[in-house]
């Protein structure tokens, strides 16, 4: 079998979610926006899928280095879009993160089988938090300790084991707050008992001292873990951090460098649960380096976001991964409500807080291709 050609299609749909001026996510009007579908065809029938690519660098990358090759090779297609990254700056981890997902999603199209079951499968659900967006000022959304509370509550009662909060940030004029951060965690706290595991993912770029105060304090709540307070180029800082408090320090989360900065948190000990998502470190097939990197030191590893990969990489792992991070989720947005260019939800949620693994072929996708079809839009190369 052999790669002929790499396709995108590019399609409009409506939303009500925007990102602010950091490119955090928040509700807001309904507006128009497109979503990309890459396929890779092969010369035999089967074609793999993926969402999220710039057809400019479909076209101008993926091409030359994914045509004519054998699409089960994706260790080798993996390294020579890594290497390719030192001259095609465009080329980021998320990036090469789509044409390997959609690799893996041939695979599994071609074996009839679920990627997580191609890579060793462990178990085929696993439960899920409520990760909330980050703080607003939209009354009755997030915009204070007592919206936040309320969320937690509607969270439990859909069904969510655990909770997760993003807090407020810039482009919001006062934001960062360390003293707020800790209201709204002492807040959700209260609403949700003590017996709900409750994480905080704040502001990225606190100084040592304020990370220790909010960590101190959440110590004091019995929060479960602590993620990314500080700028993750800094690992003496969250080195530091990590000595200093009781509460596990996860990390890192966007830091370049795929699994190999992951090597030096560890090394260093930077972070007591390790941290990696499919975006983050560049698909399926850097993900699984990471989590077996973890399990060689007895680490547990947290995947961020949410999402067919993550989600099959999930159900591949024999170590903690304890949690799938569902979300954004806000008081504004339905987020159990299927895109439109799918049929079901990929990450359906049960009374019980599971998510469990599609059985579907490759990464589980079921894509109305009728709906991308009839509203296609032309994009430039």
């Amino acid at each position: 079998m052999k790669i002929v050609d790499i396709k995108t299609r590019t399609f409009k749909y409506k939303t009500n979610h925007v990102r602010d001026s950091e490119g955090h996510g928040h509700p807001g009007p309904e507006h128009d926006a497109t979503q990309t579908l890459l396929t890779i065809v092969t010369d035999e029938g089967p074609a793999g899928y993926a969402f999220g690519v710039n057809p400019a660098i479909a076209e101008q990358i993926f091409k030359p280095a994914l045509v004519g090759e054998d699409p089960f090779y994706r260790e080798k297609l993996w390294q020579r879009l890594k290497h390719w990254q030192r001259i095609h700056r465009n080329l980021t981890d998320n990036v090469i993160g789509v044409a390997d997902m959609a690799l893996w999603d041939l695979a599994g199209r071609c074996f009839d089988q679920p990627v997580y079951k191609l890579l060793g499968g462990y178990r085929d659900k696993v439960l899920a938090y409520a990760s909330t967006m980050c703080g607003d000022e939209e009354p009755g959304g997030l915009s204070s300790p007592d919206d936040y509370a309320r969320f937690a509550e509607w969270c439990i009662q859909r069904g969510y084991k655990a909770i997760k909060l993003h807090t407020w940030m810039p482009p919001i004029a006062w934001a960062p707050d360390p003293k707020m951060d800790v209201k709204a965690c002492a807040a959700v706290r209260e609403a949700v008992g003590d017996d709900i595991p409750l994480m905080l993912d704040c502001y990225h770029y606190y100084s040592r001292e304020q990370a220790l105060y909010i960590g101190r304090e959440l110590e004091k709540l019995n929060y479960y873990w602590f993620e990314e307070p500080m700028d993750e180029h800094s690992t003496s800082s969250y080195a530091w951090l990590a000595e200093q408090l009781d509460i596990p320090v996860v990390g890192p989360e966007t830091a370049e460098g795929k699994m190999y900065t992951r090597a030096e948190w560890i090394l260093r000990g930077a972070a007591d649960i390790l941290r990696g998502g499919v975006g983050d470190v560049g698909g399926i097939t850097p993900l699984m380096k990471t989590v077996h990197l973890a399990e060689s030191f007895g680490m547990a590893m947290e995947v961020h976001g949410g999402g067919g990969g993550n989600l099959q990489v999930l159900g591949a792992m024999g170590i903690p991964g304890e949690f799938y991070e569902r979300g954004l989720l806000h008081p504004f947005i339905d987020y159990d409500e299927v895109e439109p260019w799918l049929h079901s939800k990929i990450d359906a949620m049960d009374d019980e807080g599971y998510v469990h693994l599609p059985q579907g072929p490759g990464l589980g996708y079921d894509i109305n291709f009728d709906y991308i079809e009839e509203n296609s839009v032309e994009t430039g190369k």
